[in-house]
């Protein structure tokens, strides 16, 4: 058994700090992955053109380059305009909503492309019969597209959410007080950083574990119906 002689309790406030930031930048990942993939099919030039670009810069930089130039840049850029509308303050970020919507805008692109290729994968003919029923496009996709594409959608969806779960470990270097840090901070004071950062290899785990057996049962729930080959 590890000692964690008495940080315990601090790293697992780190945890459910950890979790947060997760569950917040999935849900930002999502809405810019939707976004990005309606864009990509929607056949209009300026908005393949956007989603190209974006997809093709955050595939192409490493997320930590991506987490601080997002951190750094975007608060000399606000301090920059602050003045602008009149505020002389210096304007400080918070290390939290700077850590998920920088996740959330590196995933956003990932599921951009799993979402694409579930809409890809979606009968035309279902789609059409929706419109050809009297359903307006805003219906057609939420009552049709959506739910159809979301059985396609799935493994991918699910591996991005693995990864997005374990891509919350940078928010440490930007300040943000999650499991990571408060495992450092604790190696740092006692000069054993071996059991802090076991237990946060352990919560990761735990977490990614029970992710799994969530994503099989929502795999089994969105296939229901539907004939396995």
């Amino acid at each position: 058994m590890f000692d964690l002689q008495g940080y315990g309790p601090s790293i697992l406030d780190g945890a459910r700090l950890t979790v947060a930031v997760a569950l917040v930048s999935l849900a930002i990942a999502m809405v810019l992955g939707l976004v990005t993939a309606l864009a990509k099919l929607s056949g209009m030039r300026a908005a393949v053109i956007a989603a190209t670009v974006y997809t093709t810069i955050i595939r192409g930089v490493p997320d930590l380059v991506l987490m601080l130039l997002i951190f750094f840049g975007g608060q000399v850029l606000v301090n920059d305009l602050a003045p602008m509308v009149g505020y002389d303050e210096y304007v400080d970020i918070n290390p939290f909503i700077a850590g998920c919507l920088t996740i959330g805008f590196i995933f956003g692109a990932y599921m951009g492309e799993t979402f694409r290729g579930a809409i890809l994968a979606v009968p035309v003919g279902l789609l059409e019969a929706g419109a050809a029923y009297g359903m307006s496009r805003g219906q057609v996709l939420i009552r049709i597209l959506i739910p159809q594409m979301m059985r396609h959608a799935l493994p991918g969806f699910g591996n991005n959410w693995l990864v997005l779960m374990k891509t919350t470990a940078l928010v440490s270097v930007i300040g943000l007080e999650d499991m990571v840090r408060k495992a450092g901070l604790a190696a740092g004071a006692t000069r054993e950083p071996f059991p802090f950062y076991f237990a946060v290899g352990v919560l990761f785990l735990a977490f990614t574990t029970v992710s799994v057996l969530a994503l099989r049962w929502a795999e089994k729930h969105y296939s229901a119906g539907v004939r396995q080959v």
